[in-house]
């Protein structure tokens, strides 16, 4: 195996790639956006490369990896694996899962030890070919370090650009899909690769607030196509009142369209959620897993915002707003009241549901007859 200099990796999918001394970490904000939040969660889960990979040409039959890993492991069930998925043409070839590495051990909210790891070396199995496009999707649910990386003696990696049109997706937790198997069946990534498209994913689980520094960041990027998948954590975290939200989004939406005038731009909704389809949050996680709505004095509750009341609101804004290139789409027609048994803790999907989830929206989207085809 011969060594191959960290700076020639050919990321795509990551917004700035940091070289420091724990290697390269892959950021989905820039510096400048990082450094506008207190929030430390979304700190972790920005560098979670979901939708990042390494793309391009090589006759390799092998690659290596040290990569320092950061797992997440809730009370005492098995940490979440980091799985590295080989693609080969558009097409998923096998994957190489990992839970070494620093663990966040999470014992219940807000409460958590951090237990340091080793790096780890993966090694992939490449098709040694040179004519077909190898890409190699990072894990979603962990972060990662790449610390030195090693392909076949004689080999080399040629840079490979996307070839399909430049996806941006925004949204939360149910766009980061933490609960997916592996990179590959993240809802946003597997519509990507079935749709040949270069996707930029900006799912963060628990922080899509319609942060303006998360407007900027799609404003400044390469755009054909945007979607915006808003809403339920703003409810989940009780973060906005009527009054807020509507003039939020309205900027949101206006900060966007300052660096894409025409691109199209789909609005989607959020999925069903049951207990804060008629209650407004806070949505907190339960003792036995689940979460559910916080019950208030309806004193308190005066301009506060349930999934059905934010999805009526989306929907103004799209009929407000004198523009043809903005469309909507109904979250529960993606994953709604059929769905609710592979809800596993009433507010997340399964990885059997973030499937149907890519199904359901290359159909109504990407596909001809689609809303963005």
């Amino acid at each position: 195996m011969q060594p191959v200099a960290l700076e020639s990796l050919p990321f795509v999918g990551a917004v700035e790639v940091e070289e420091g001394p724990a290697g390269l970490v892959l950021h989905r904000l820039p510096a400048w956006a990082r450094a506008q939040t207190t929030e430390p969660t979304l700190g972790l889960i920005e560098t979670m490369p979901a939708g990042v990979r390494l793309r391009g040409r090589t006759a390799a039959t092998e690659l290596e990896l040290d990569v320092d890993l950061t797992v997440v492991q809730v009370l005492d069930k098995d940490p979440v694996p980091a799985v590295f998925d080989v693609v080969v043409d558009g097409q998923p070839v096998s994957s190489v899962s990992s839970t070494d590495g620093t663990r966040i051990v999470i014992s219940g909210p807000g409460d958590f030890d951090i237990v340091p790891g080793a790096t780890t070396t993966i090694r992939l199995d490449l098709p040694g070919d040179p004519d077909p496009v190898v890409e190699v999707w990072l894990p979603h649910a962990a972060t990662v370090a790449v610390r030195a990386a090693r392909l076949s003696d004689g080999a080399t990696l040629t840079p490979v650009a996307p070839a399909g049109r430049r996806w941006i997706h925004y949204g939360s937790s149910i766009s980061h899909c933490l609960e997916a198997r592996r990179p590959t069946e993240t809802w946003p990534n597997a519509v990507a690769l079935r749709a040949g498209l270069d996707l930029l994913n900006l799912g963060f689980g628990g922080q899509c607030m319609l942060d303006q520094f998360v407007a900027r960041t799609i404003r400044d990027a390469a755009a054909d196509v945007i979607t915006l998948k808003v809403g339920i954590n703003i409810v989940n975290a009780d973060s906005f009142r009527e009054r807020t939200f509507v003039p939020a989004l309205h900027g949101f939406l206006d900060t966007v369209r300052e660096g894409h005038p025409d691109t199209p731009i789909l609005l989607v909704t959020p999925i069903i959620c049951p207990s804060a389809e008629d209650a407004p949050g806070p949505t907190l996680p339960q003792p036995d897993g689940s979460y559910s709505t916080v019950p208030r004095p309806a004193d308190l509750s005066t301009g506060s915002l349930s999934l059905r009341r934010i999805r009526e609101l989306i929907a103004g804004v799209v009929a407000q707003r004198d523009d043809k290139q903005l469309q909507l789409l109904d979250g529960l027609s993606l994953f709604g009241e059929g769905d609710v048994a592979d809800l596993y803790d009433a507010l997340h999907p399964t990885a059997e549901g973030y499937l149907r989830m890519a199904d359901r929206f290359h159909a109504q989207v990407f596909a001809d007859g689609g809303l963005l085809a």
